[in-house]
């Protein structure tokens, strides 16, 4: 009985002294306004055809997906250096290094994939240029065999 008194002698009111982030409408409302912002620009951009070059838009997209992406993890997910200690922000730089390693050696194997694999439309026009799927040379042959047209003279 001893331990169940102590636990009585508790109140409900000591979690109330916790440092840790509390979510509020307003971080919330912040968060959302700032994803639609991030969301409507690059729309805007490509549907207006703001930028002329696909790489430039490409990557001014992907930076407008980093900054949400860092929105979201503050506004909604409530990761910051000082919550846990500081180790739900070092476990999510972990996570964002091995996913930047596997995105960039994924690219990086499948254009070395695609470079060496397949065959290039430059190289092919050239090299097979008159040739059909043998690999004969008919164009010759075609001229030949071809019949000849009498003109009809009115």
């Amino acid at each position: 009985m001893g331990q169940s008194h102590e636990h009585a002698d508790h109140s409900h009111d000591d979690h109330h002294d916790d440092v840790g982030y509390h979510a509020t409408v307003g971080g919330y409302a912040i968060g959302f306004v700032l994803s639609v912002i991030l969301t409507a620009i690059p729309f805007w951009l490509v549907m207006n055809k703001v930028i002329t070059s696909p790489a430039m838009t490409a990557a001014v997209i992907l930076g407008f997906a980093a900054v949400q992406v860092v929105v979201h993890v503050v506004y909604f997910l409530h990761l910051d250096a000082k919550s846990e200690q500081g180790w739900n922000m070092l476990a999510t730089i972990f996570t964002v290094v091995l996913l930047v390693i596997l995105v960039a050696g994924s690219i990086w194997a499948m254009h070395n994939m695609n470079t060496h694999m397949m065959p290039h439309p430059a190289h092919d026009a050239a090299a097979h240029e008159g040739m059909n799927h043998e690999g004969m040379d008919h164009s010759a042959m075609q001229h030949e065999a071809a019949p000849a047209v009498e003109q009809v003279k009115p």
